[in-house]
């Protein structure tokens, strides 16, 4: 019911992802004899993503490829984008879970046209006006960021453990071009146990060298809820996202909430879902450190899926 999604055969860097949503989770749990090791209790928990009534349909619309989650009753309902893809796969379970919640939800495999996306969602008829949602972390945060300064319709955006400058290849759109931050390589580590440690290799976006691959959310006009992990070590969260603080602040806008989460690591996913210390990171080519401790980071997944929908009934359910 579950899969690996990395290239690593490393058991130390496996990072477990839902595979399919319409069947549920199965989780078996053994308490055992510390003596010897008889089985003295077991139980197993099942999670559901799918409830009764709920829609999964399957979106090829001109360019635009995904899945689109309906809750039951009749609506219409907040919509939401959700920009969730690990190692170029389309992830399904948090936006199946806040499906659930009463959101319409459209998660994107492809975030290429995701201008064509915002305006599909917008169209749908279970869909309440008139903006939308966007929920997007790491590497997808920083294009929805992209998307709230350059489009219009949307309302509220969550970016998680993102960037305030793009990344990795350049961003174009129209007649606007973003370069991608440039990683200082003397700045990468690599650990005792031979992970990769990139936490420090992309500099400072506001330095005057570096200011073409900031992302202009100056121009945005909607909510922003930044949730970032004080212990990722993809890279420093906290700090690009004190930095988009300040840029809005700079520019007379209040509009934002930022939380940090103590000795929580990168990838906070939706609750429950295993700890993920270290895995094959696509840009590097090889293993990485994510940070985080287990306790710690699960607690963050709890909280931060409360503040999630709190904040899009707040933004786009009035």
């Amino acid at each position: 019911l579950l899969r690996r999604c990395i290239k690593s055969p490393s058991p130390r860097t496996c990072k477990l992802l839902k595979k399919n949503v319409l069947s549920p989770t199965l989780v078996e749990i053994e308490a055992l004899s510390g003596e010897t090791g008889e089985v003295l209790a077991s139980e197993t928990n099942e999670r559901q993503y799918m409830t009764e009534g709920m829609k999964r349909i399957p979106v090829q619309e001109g360019r635009i490829r995904g899945v689109l989650f309906v809750p039951p009753g009749k609506g219409p309902f907040p919509g939401v984008v959700d920009l969730y893809t690990f190692g170029g796969r389309l992830t399904e379970p948090r936006a199946s879970l806040l499906a659930n919640k009463g959101f319409v939800v459209l998660a994107l495999l492809d975030l290429e046209y995701f201008e064509e996306a915002v305006s599909y969602l917008r169209r749908q008829p279970e869909v309440k006006g008139p903006g939308i949602g966007i929920i997007a972390i790491s590497h997808s945060g920083g294009l929805a960021l992209s998307m709230s300064s350059f489009l219009s319709g949307i309302s509220a955006t969550v970016c998680i453990n993102g960037c305030n400058a793009n990344t990795v290849i350049p961003l174009h759109y129209k007649d606007i071009v973003i370069p991608p931050l440039p990683p200082v390589m003397k700045n990468i580590k690599i650990t005792e146990s031979g992970l990769v440690d990139i936490r420090d290799a992309l500099p400072d976006p506001s330095l005057e060298k570096n200011r073409a691959s900031l992302i202009p959310i100056e121009r945005a006009s909607c909510q922003f809820l930044f949730a970032v992990s004080e212990d990722d070590h993809n890279w420093n969260s906290v700090f690009f996202a004190k930095q988009a603080a300040a840029t809005l602040r700079n520019h007379g806008k209040e509009s934002f909430k930022v939380v940090t989460y103590p000795k929580a690591g990168h990838f906070l996913e939706v609750p429950h879902m295993p700890y993920c210390s270290s895995g094959f990171h696509g840009a590097v080519g090889s293993d990485v450190v994510f940070g985080g401790e287990p306790k710690a980071h699960s607690e963050a997944q709890l909280d931060l899926w409360e503040k999630v929908q709190e904040f899009f009934k707040s933004h786009l359910d009035n």
